[in-house]
Parts: C-alpha cells; sequence; structure tokens
C-alpha cells in the first residue's frame, strides 16, 4: 500500500519509512550537484531555439488580421494559444528578473518581445470562434479553460515582475502592467466554458464521468476526464473571479447572485476536481504498461447496462499528459503527496514505453548498430527512447494526432517545473519539514528524466527545415530516417490489436458503437474543417483542412526529396506547436539541474 507523502514525509525518521518507492524500483538519479559549484546555465543554446520556434510558428502560421492560426481547427487553436501563454511565461522569468540577458542577449535582443506576442494573444482572444466551439465536445470546450487560465497566470507573473523592477524616472508605485486590465476577459471566457463543459459529467452511466460528446453514443475517454479534473483544480486555484454577466451569462440569475456565485477559489472547482480524480482513477483506464487507453464505451449487449465495460484500447500520448497538471493542482490544494506519486509512476510508464531505459539513462536498444533507415521496434509509445504517436512511422497522423506530443509535454513541463511545489494553497494539510521532503523527493526524480528529455528535444531539433520549422516525426530526426533508406520491417509500425480503435486518424467509425445511427449525421470531408463529429472516414481523414490535393503533393514533395516529415499533412501549425513545446520542458526542467 502506498504510504500517504504528507504521512511519510512527517515521520520517515522514526519509523524509516520511505513516501516513494524503495529505491531499487526508483529510476537512478545523478550525483547530488553543488549549486556553487554550477555557475553554468542549462545549454542556453536551448533558450536560443525555443525562441526561434516561437519566433517561426508566429511568422510562419499566425494572421494578425484574423487573430489566428487559420491553418488550425478550434481545439488546436486553443492548444497554439497556450504553448504561447506558457512560453511568454519562461521568457519573462529569465529575461525580467535580470539573470541571462547577456548570456541570450543575441536570441531575444529586447525585453519589448513579450508585449510584442502578447498582443498576439490578445489578437486571438477576437479571433477565437467561441461561439462555434460552445456548440463542439466538452473536450474542445475545455481546451478554451486550460488556455485562458494559462494566459492568467502570464499576466500575474508578468505584471509582478514589472512592478519588482527598477523604473526610469519616477512612474506611480502602483503602475500596473497593462496586460492586467484583460484578465477580467479572460477569466470570464474561462468561466463560462467551464460550466459549459461541466454539464457533460454524468452519473447515470459507469457511476460518474465525463461524457465526451452529448451528440454520440455514449463514450467516456480519458482525455475528457483528464481535462475536467486539469481544468477544475485550475479554476479553483487560478480563477480571479468573474463579475461579467452579460453577454454570455449561462444561467437565469440575477446579476448579482451571479457575480457573489463566480468568487476567486470557489469549493466547486475543487470539489469538482477531486470527484473527477477519484473516478477515472478507478474506472479502470489504464492498461497493462501502465499507459491510459482511450476510453469506454456502454456495451448494449447487456439489457439495462450502464457499466463501462467497452475499453477502445487505443493509446495516443496526450492521454498521458493532460492529468499531470491535474495532480499537480490537486496536491498543490490538498497536500497529499499521493497526486505526485500518480504523476510520476505515469511518467515513467511513458518513458520507458518509449524504449528508454531510466536506470543507465540511455535507449534499450543499441541505436549505432542499426543500418541507414532501419527502425527499432516499437515499444508502445515510441521507439529509440524517442516519444512518438502510433501514426508517426506511417506519416498518416491527422490534425488532431499531431498536436498530441506538445500536449504532453506541456504538461509534463507543468507538472515537473522547479517552482511548481513553491506554491501550496493554505488550505493543504502539510507542515514545513514534510513540505521540504516531498520537494526533495519530486525534485529528485523530475530531475532524472532531462536526459531523456534532451534526447528528445535533439530529436525534434533534427526536423526542422530551412525555415526551422519542425517535422512530426522525432524520430527521423534522430535517425537521419530518409524516404529513401526507410525500412519499415515488421516489428516497426504498431500492431493495432483486438479493440482498438484509432478514431483520431482515421474518424468517428459510423457504427452504432459510436453514433445515434437514427439521427441524420452528415458526412465529413477534409474541406469542412473543424466539426463537433470527427472527421472523414479515410486514413489522413481525422479533422483535417484543406482537400486532398494539398496532401497529394506534399506526399509527392516527400518522395522527391525524401524528407519523411513532408508526407500526410507535412509540417503545420501542431508540429511547430510540437517542437516548441519540448524545447520550453527541456529548459524549464533542466533547471533542476542548477
Amino acid at each position: 500500500m502506498l504510504v500517504r507523502w504528507a504521512v511519510a514525509a512527517g515521520l520517515a525518521t522514526a519509523i524509516n519509512a520511505s513516501p516513494w518507492p524503495p529505491h531499487s524500483a526508483r529510476p537512478r538519479h545523478d550525483s547530488p550537484i553543488d549549486a556553487e559549484a554550477r555557475q553554468s546555465l542549462p545549454d542556453t543554446q536551448v533558450f536560443e531555439d525555443m525562441f526561434a520556434a516561437l519566433r517561426d510558428m508566429q511568422d510562419a502560421y499566425f494572421q494578425h488580421w484574423l487573430g489566428t492560426w487559420p491553418d488550425g481547427i478550434d481545439w488546436t487553436r486553443a492548444v497554439t494559444g497556450t504553448h504561447i501563454a506558457a512560453t511568454l511565461r519562461t521568457i519573462s522569468n529569465e529575461l525580467e528578473l535580470g539573470r541571462y540577458n547577456e548570456t541570450v542577449g543575441h536570441a531575444v535582443k529586447r525585453e519589448d518581445v513579450i508585449p510584442g506576442y502578447f498582443t498576439d494573444l490578445l489578437a486571438y482572444y477576437f479571433g477565437e470562434d467561441a461561439f462555434a466551439i460552445r456548440n463542439q465536445a466538452y473536450d474542445d470546450m475545455l481546451w478554451v479553460v486550460l488556455g485562458w487560465l494559462e494566459s492568467i497566470q502570464f499576466v500575474h507573473e508578468h505584471g509582478d515582475l514589472f512592478l519588482s523592477r527598477p523604473k526610469r524616472g519616477s512612474p506611480r508605485k502602483d503602475e500596473a502592467w497593462y496586460g492586467d486590465r484583460w484578465v477580467p476577459a479572460f477569466a470570464h471566457r474561462a468561466r463560462i466554458f467551464w460550466e459549459l463543459a461541466a454539464k457533460g459529467w454524468d452519473t447515470k452511466l459507469c457511476g460518474g464521468g465525463m461524457v465526451w460528446n452529448p451528440r454520440l453514443m455514449p463514450y467516456k475517454n480519458a482525455i475528457t476526464n483528464q481535462l475536467f479534473i486539469a481544468a477544475s483544480i485550475g479554476m479553483y486555484l487560478h480563477f480571479p473571479g468573474d463579475t461579467n454577466t452579460s453577454p454570455f451569462n449561462t444561467r437565469e440569475q440575477s446579476p448579482r447572485q451571479s457575480t457573489a456565485e463566480w468568487r476567486p477559489h470557489r469549493p466547486v472547482f475543487g470539489r469538482a476536481a477531486q470527484q473527477g480524480h477519484r473516478w477515472l482513477a478507478s474506472s479502470g483506464m489504464t492498461n497493462r504498461e501502465g499507459l491510459y487507453a482511450d476510453g469506454f464505451h456502454v456495451s448494449k449487449g447487456i439489457p439495462g447496462n450502464t457499466r463501462c465495460d467497452e475499453r477502445d484500447e487505443m493509446v495516443y500520448t496526450y492521454n498521458q499528459g493532460v492529468i499531470l497538471s491535474g495532480l499537480l493542482g490537486l496536491f498543490q490544494t490538498t497536500g497529499d503527496g499521493h497526486y505526485l506519486h500518480e504523476g510520476h509512476t505515469l511518467i515513467q510508464n511513458v518513458i520507458r514505453s518509449t524504449g528508454w531505459d531510466l536506470s543507465n539513462n540511455a535507449p534499450v536498444d543499441d541505436l549505432v548498430r542499426l543500418r541507414p533507415g532501419q527502425l527499432p521496434p516499437w515499444r508502445g509509445l515510441g521507439r529509440a527512447g524517442v516519444l512518438e504517436e502510433a501514426c508517426d512511422a506511417s506519416g498518416t497522423c491527422s490534425q488532431d494526432a499531431q498536436t498530441f506530443k506538445g500536449i504532453w509535454m506541456h504538461h509534463f513541463a507543468t507538472f515537473c517545473s522547479p517552482a511548481a511545489l513553491e506554491y501550496l494553497h493554505p488550505n493543504a494539510d502539510l507542515d514545513e519539514n514534510a513540505a521540504k521532503n516531498i520537494q526533495a523527493l519530486h525534485a529528485g526524480d523530475c530531475r532524472s528524466y532531462v536526459s531523456w528529455l534532451r534526447h528528445n528535444a535533439a530529436a525534434a531539433l533534427g526536423t526542422r527545415d530551412k525555415k526551422g520549422l519542425f517535422g512530426m516525426w522525432w524520430t527521423a530526426g534522430l535517425l537521419r530516417v530518409t524516404m529513401v533508406n526507410l525500412q519499415l520491417g515488421p516489428d516497426a509500425l504498431p500492431l493495432m490489436g483486438d479493440g482498438a480503435v484509432d478514431y483520431r486518424n482515421l474518424g468517428v467509425p459510423r457504427d452504432g458503437v459510436w453514433m445515434r445511427l437514427a439521427d441524420d449525421v452528415p458526412a465529413l470531408d477534409g474541406s469542412q474543417g473543424q466539426k463537433p463529429l470527427g472527421g472523414p472516414q479515410r486514413v489522413l481523414g481525422a479533422r483535417n483542412e484543406g482537400g486532398s490535393g494539398k496532401r497529394d503533393s506534399a506526399s509527392r514533395a516527400a518522395a522527391r526529396a525524401g524528407d519523411p516529415n513532408l508526407r500526410g499533412r507535412g509540417r503545420t501549425v501542431e508540429t511547430q506547436g510540437g517542437g516548441l513545446a519540448v524545447l520550453r520542458a527541456l529548459w524549464v526542467v533542466s533547471k533542476h539541474e542548477l
């Protein structure tokens, strides 16, 4: 039985108990680092590459006059906005504190890059199609909540630094950063979409859990429930309150009642997160490898059945990521170290499933002996120690799947940020000594992941083209795979076992398991863009935008150029977001080595 961190940390000396598994079962940590002897930063090239990835993404894909990334779809745009806000937080923490200006000055020459890119976020606030997303699936709504909560955190942190730094002249002492005036708008949108999404919580089936899409047959999937947990605890911790009762008020209340209801740190948010976590933890959603399968249907073979008993065994990277932010927030709220233990167990399962040995800090396969273009075996979520989607090697990833690895990296960075445990909610039942012990354990395990993270960042950087744009299949960048030498052996491609339905890449099956066939559900093709019910029923189909001609041209160009990352959808704003996210994760998490 797991020992609660909060208890064990306080009693470890007396009973020789550990709030963590035995050392033999844990990854080997590096030797303790003398902070005074380590004056150098983590590889400053990472910071430069991160900023370049941000700049190239906005230059290549963002249209200022539209206030959005037009090649994206509604939910992937929300994720892209989240990447922008998170990266600005990271840049602000470095440059505004004045610690690294000289070191990275040739990459970021002026501190006004932060207001510059913040205006892109402001433009996106108006460019976001909030009305369309209100009519989509519950997971689409929750990406919106997470995005604007991230923006709120950026504004608050940057505003605090803005007030604390010396200013020329004699400005008013209470002068605030101009971004503060936009927090009420961001908060209002986050609140509206949380309230809309919360309607997806259902107790009639499966004993609870979030429904993915009310217009389909009941399906309770990992991502919607993880998003609800992360968004709910994020609202509890970071929502500043909302006094705006129009024009999108979702309840029939007087303005005074609505204003009082949506105050900061409202307990309903915390209760929703804990309830959601209890259901997910007991749902049986994880497979033998300790990874989250995609979700559950309710079998119709038994009259009156209400149990989640038909599991889709498909495994995607993002289903292993979003819960990490939720687990961190639950720890910050309660002080219960079990949440951190759960997060580290999942991270280690993911890393193991990429073919990386944490005890030796190396891939399990001998990459030196590979022939050019030869791929090591598929390990569950990658190969050669690199994170992959099942669709990567074949070049058949949809617009959805192109977004997934960046999502994993974003939430991993949130969970393992050195500053993550500096804040505990006043209600957290944890004394100072116990908190320090848990912080040390957490930091040690996060530090043990850095070598794997550097390996993945190097792989992603290897996919950049001459314009600095990242590809989807990072492993190709590590192994220098080309279309000329690519060898897809029998163990190179994932085998889809019984019960695995890759609906995120191939589209939602038009059958009675997934769709309400009595309804007149229109067929969706790639030219229609984002629709509530998913995408077309062919490879490269799930929610892809643009006609097939553009993709066919890219595939022909890939054959000529030998670049495997030009297949399928090629390089997109979603793949660029993945590259940005892995570089930011490396920069943030590697601070544990200082």
